[in-house]
C-alpha cells in the first residue's frame, strides 16, 4: 500500500491527519472477521456486553509494526445498516455516532473475497458515514482455490478507498492491514446517516453490479463443491438422516467424553474439601468453606466439560458453514409452533444445560422468537436432571425387558426426556397464540461455502465460552449456593434433638411450611426440605435427601443407598410426581440469573419461574391422583 494519508473524499481538503488509535472492524456474518479479529488481538480481547442491550461485543488491543498500540472493536455482523436484528442496531449505532461511545478513527470493512456482491453493499453504505475507511478483502486464498480473480487494484480506484488482502485464518495473513495502520488517516467527518428509500437500494445494488463487472471475474461452477455437497445435506430426506446422525454423535460426546474430566474434577473438589478439613478444625468455619465455597465452586466447574464439548461441535459446525443449512432443515418443522429454525442450536444445547442454551438465543434476530425460545429451553432435559431420575427409577421402576429388545427403565428415562420436549413446543404454540402478529417470521440467512473449521478460532472460541460460564454465572451460583447452606446450617439443633440437624434448621422450617403447599401433589416433608437446596442446582436434592433420611454417605453412595429406603417409604405414585416435577419446575438457579442477564429484566425471570412452577404443580397433582385412583398410592 501506497505509503499516503488514507482519506475518505478523494480530493476533498482534509483536516489534520494522525494514525488511528480506535479502529472498528465491519462486515458482514460469515465474512471471516472474527477470525481476522482473532489473529490481530490474538489473546488481547475481552468480551461483554453492550450497555443497555445483550449484544456481545468484543474488544482487543493490537500492536502495529511501529510499536503503536490500537484498540479494535469487532462490531457484530450486519447485512445493512438500515438493521433488521439487535446486532445490526448495535453496529449501526456505533459507526453512525448513535451510541454512548465516541466513534471510531478509522473503520475497516471486512469484505469475503468469495461473496462480494453481497459484501460490497454494506462497504457502499458505510462510505456514505464520512468515515475514514479500508476494505480488508479477506479469503483471499479461498477465492483463488475457486478460480476468483480480484482486482484490488480496480477496486481501490471504483470505492475511492485503499482495499488491502488480508487471510484472517493465516498466521501473517493480516500484516498489510497492520502495517496500513501506522498510516495517518484524515480526521473523521461524519455525515448524518438517513435509513435508505427503495430507490437508494436499487441504485447500491446497480453499482455493486458495476463494479463487480470491472474488478472480479469468477469461473463457472465456482461453488461446484458446497453445491454438490448440498445436494445431501439439504435433501428432505438424506438431510434429515444427515442431521439425526451428526446430533446423535453430538450428544453421545456431550455425555460420554465429559465423564473423565467431570469425574476428575468432582475428584479434585473432593480432595480439596478433604484437604482443608484436615487444615481448618472442626466448627462452622470448616463448614462454611467445605460445604460452602468448595462445594459450590465444584457445583459450578463440574459443568463445564460438558458446556465446552458442546460449544466446540457448535463452532465446529458454525465455522464449517453446515449450521445455517441445519437451521434452515428444521424451520418448517419448528415454525408450526411459532419458532423459526434459528431456535434448533439453543434448545439443542439446553439438552447440555439451560445456560449455554439461553446464552446461544443471542443468534436469533427476532425478539419474540428469542423470547420463547428462552422461555422453553429449561424444559429440555439438562443433564443436571439425571441423577434425580436414575434415583426415581431404579427405585420403582422394574429391571426388566419389553418386547423382548427393550430396557422397561430405558424407555421410561427416553418418555421423560420426549416429555420435555413435546411439553417445549406446547409452550411455544400457546405463546405463538398471544403474540399480536401469529405470522412467521421468514427465516434469511446466508449460506456460506463449506471449509474446515480453524484450530485457532475453536480455541479462542473455546475460551471465550469458559469465561463467560465461570464469571457471569459462577459467581452467582457460589453466593446462592453459601446462602443456602446458611440456611441449611441455623439454627443449630436443640439440646437431646434426634431428628437429622436440617430438621431444625431454617431450611428444615421451609420444609415443614412448604409441605402443606405440596401435600396434595404427594410430597412429604422430606421431600419439601430437599426441594430448598436443590434450587442451586437439580441434582444438589439428592444429597439434602440423603441428609434428610440421617445416611451418613454422599455422592453416589447416597443414591445407593436410598434407592432401597425411599422405595419401602414413599409410594409409586409420589415418586412418579415428583418425576413429573423435576420435568417442569425451574429448580436452577443459575438458569434463572441467566435469563435475568439475557433479557435485562426481572420481568421475564419471574414469568419463567411462574409458569414452570405453576405446570408443575398442575402436572404432578393430575399424575399423582390419577396414579393413586389406578392403585398406585
Amino acid at each position: 500500500m501506497a505509503e499516503a494519508t488514507i482519506a475518505f473524499h478523494p480530493g476533498a481538503a482534509q483536516p489534520a491527519a494522525r494514525s488511528p488509535d480506535r479502529i472498528a472492524l465491519l462486515g458482514n456474518p460469515n465474512c471471516g472477521k472474527t477470525a481476522l479479529f482473532n489473529l490481530l488481538t490474538g489473546s488481547r480481547q475481552k468480551v461483554a456486553n453492550y450497555a443497555g442491550v445483550t449484544v456481545e461485543r468484543k474488544e482487543g488491543v493490537l500492536q502495529t509494526p511501529a510499536g503503536r498500540r490500537v484498540f479494535v472493536l469487532d462490531l457484530p455482523g450486519a447485512y445493512s445498516l438500515n438493521a433488521l436484528s439487535a446486532d445490526e442496531a448495535v453496529t449501526r449505532d456505533v459507526v453512525t455516532g448513535k451510541s454512548n461511545e465516541s466513534m471510531p478513527d478509522l473503520l475497516v470493512c471486512v469484505t469475503d473475497a468469495t461473496n462480494l456482491r453481497l459484501n460490497l453493499r454494506l462497504v457502499l453504505e458505510a462510505k456514505k458515514l464520512g468515515l475514514p475507511m479500508v476494505m480488508a478483502l479477506n479469503m483471499t486464498d479461498m477465492a483463488k482455490k475457486q478460480g476468483i480473480v480480484v482486482d484490488a487494484d480496480v477496486l481501490s480506484r471504483e470505492l475511492g478507498i485503499p482495499v488491502i488482502q488480508t487471510i484472517g485464518v493465516h498466521a501473517g495473513g493480516a500484516n498489510d492491514l497492520l502495517a496500513a495502520l501506522d498510516v495517518p488517516v484524515a480526521a473523521a467527518a461524519p455525515v448524518p446517516w438517513v435509513a435508505p428509500e427503495l430507490d437508494d437500494v436499487l441504485a447500491t445494488q446497480r453499482e455493486v453490479r458495476r463494479i463487480l463487472g470491472l474488478a472480479v471475474v469468477e469461473p463457472v461452477g465456482s461453488l461446484a463443491t458446497s453445491d454438490r455437497i448440498d445436494r445431501v445435506v439439504m435433501h428432505p430426506l438424506w438431510g434429515m438422516l444427515v442431521l439425526a446422525v451428526t446430533l446423535f454423535l453430538m450428544f453421545q460426546a456431550v455425555f460420554s467424553w465429559a465423564n473423565i474430566p467431570m469425574d476428575a474434577i468432582k475428584a479434585a473438589t473432593e480432595w480439596l474439601g478433604e484437604t482443608v478439613k484436615t487444615v481448618v478444625p472442626d466448627g462452622m468455619l470448616q463448614s462454611l468453606l467445605v460445604d460452602g465455597v468448595v462445594a459450590g465452586l465444584g457445583g459450578v466447574i463440574v459443568f463445564l466439560p460438558q458446556i465446552l464439548i458442546l460449544f466446540l461441535f457448535i463452532l465446529a459446525l458454525e465455522d464449517s458453514g453446515y449450521l445455517p443449512r441445519a437451521a434452515f432443515l428444521l424451520d418448517r418443522v419448528m415454525g408450526t409452533v411459532g419458532l423459526s429454525g434459528r431456535s434448533f442450536i439453543p434448545l439443542l444445547s439446553s439438552f447440555a444445560c439451560a445456560i449455554p442454551g439461553v446464552m446461544a438465543t443471542r443468534t436469533i434476530s427476532n425478539w419474540r422468537d428469542r423470547l420463547t425460545t428462552i422461555m422453553i429451553a429449561p424444559l429440555m432435559t439438562c443433564s443436571a436432571r439425571l441423577p434425580v431420575y436414575a434415583l426415581l427409577i431404579a427405585a420403582f421402576i422394574p429391571e426388566r425387558t419389553v418386547g423382548g429388545l427393550f430396557n422397561l427403565q430405558g424407555i421410561v428415562l427416553f418418555a421423560l426426556y420426549g416429555f420435555g420436549i413435546v411439553s417445549a413446543m406446547a409452550v411455544a404454540w400457546v405463546m405463538k397464540r398471544f403474540r399480536d402478529n401469529t405470522s412467521q417470521s421468514p427465516l434469511l440467512m446466508e449460506l456460506p461455502a463449506y471449509r474446515w473449521p480453524n484450530l485457532r478460532n475453536l480455541a479462542l472460541g473455546l475460551y471465550e465460552r469458559a469465561w463467560i460460564f465461570l464469571q457471569r454465572v459462577g459467581t452467582i451460583i457460589l453466593t446462592l449456593t453459601i446462602l443456602l447452606w446458611f440456611l441449611s446450617t441455623f439454627p443449630s439443633p436443640p439440646e437431646g434433638a434426634t431428628g437429622p440437624a436440617i430438621q431444625y434448621s431454617l431450611a428444615g422450617m421451609i420444609g415443614r411450611g412448604l409441605e402443606y403447599i405440596f401435600a396434595p401433589i404427594g410430597f412429604n416433608w422430606q421431600i419439601s426440605i430437599a426441594l430448598v437446596p436443590g434450587m442451586a442446582a437439580r441434582e444438589v436434592a439428592v444429597g439434602a435427601l440423603g441428609t434428610v433420611y440421617a445416611l451418613s454417605a454422599t455422592g453416589d453412595e447416597a443414591a445407593t443407598a436410598l434407592a432401597p429406603l425411599i422405595a419401602g417409604s414413599w409410594s409409586l405414585a409420589t415418586a412418579l410426581s415428583l418425576l413429573v416435577w423435576y420435568v417442569f419446575a425451574p429448580q436452577c438457579i443459575s438458569t434463572l440469573a441467566a435469563v435475568r442477564r439475557e433479557t435485562n429484566s426481572w420481568k421475564y425471570v419471574w414469568i419463567m419461574a411462574g409458569y414452570l412452577f405453576a405446570l408443575a404443580y398442575i402436572a404432578c397433582f393430575i399424575t399423582y391422583r390419577v396414579a393413586v385412583a389406578l392403585g398406585a398410592g
